[in-house]
C-alpha cells in the first residue's frame, strides 16, 4: 500500500512563505500522480496543484502565480512551495496520491487512491 506523510506546515504571517513536503512509500508504479488538497473549516476540499509522472502540472487559480509543485523522484519526495501567503489560505493540506497520469487540470478528489493525514497551514 502506497503511505503519504505531509510535513512543513505552521503559523506564519501574511507575506511568509511554506514549503510543505509529501514523502511517499510503498509506490511501484511507473505511471502516478501526486497533489495537494486543502480543507478549510467549514468548507469542500478543494484541489491546490498537481502533478504526474509525465511532469505535467496543474494549479489552482488562487496560488497559480505564487506557487511551485515539484517531484524529486530519488528522495520519494513532492513538495509544494507557498510564497506571499494570504489568511485565507489558512486550512489543512492534504496529499494524494493516484496510480496512473492526469490529464488537463487538477484532478477531482476521486481521481485518487490514496491521502495522508494532513498538515495544518495558519496565516494570520
Amino acid at each position: 500500500d502506497v503511505q503519504l506523510v505531509e510535513s512543513g506546515g505552521g503559523s506564519v504571517q501574511a507575506g511568509w512563505s511554506l514549503r510543505l513536503a509529501c514523502q511517499a512509500t510503498g509506490y511501484t508504479h511507473n505511471g502516478y500522480s501526486l497533489g495537494w488538497f486543502r480543507e478549510a473549516l467549514g468548507k469542500e476540499r478543494e484541489g491546490v496543484a498537481a502533478i504526474d509522472s509525465d511532469e505535467s502540472t496543474a494549479y489552482a487559480p488562487f496560488v497559480k502565480d505564487r506557487s511551485t509543485i515539484s517531484v524529486d523522484k530519488a528522495k520519494n519526495t513532492m513538495t509544494l512551495q507557498m510564497n506571499n501567503l494570504k489568511p485565507e489560505d489558512t486550512a489543512m493540506y492534504y496529499c494524494a496520491a493516484a496510480p496512473r497520469t492526469m490529464g488537463w487540470g487538477i484532478p477531482p478528489i476521486t481521481f485518487f487512491t490514496s491521502w495522508g493525514q494532513g498538515t495544518q497551514v495558519t496565516v494570520s
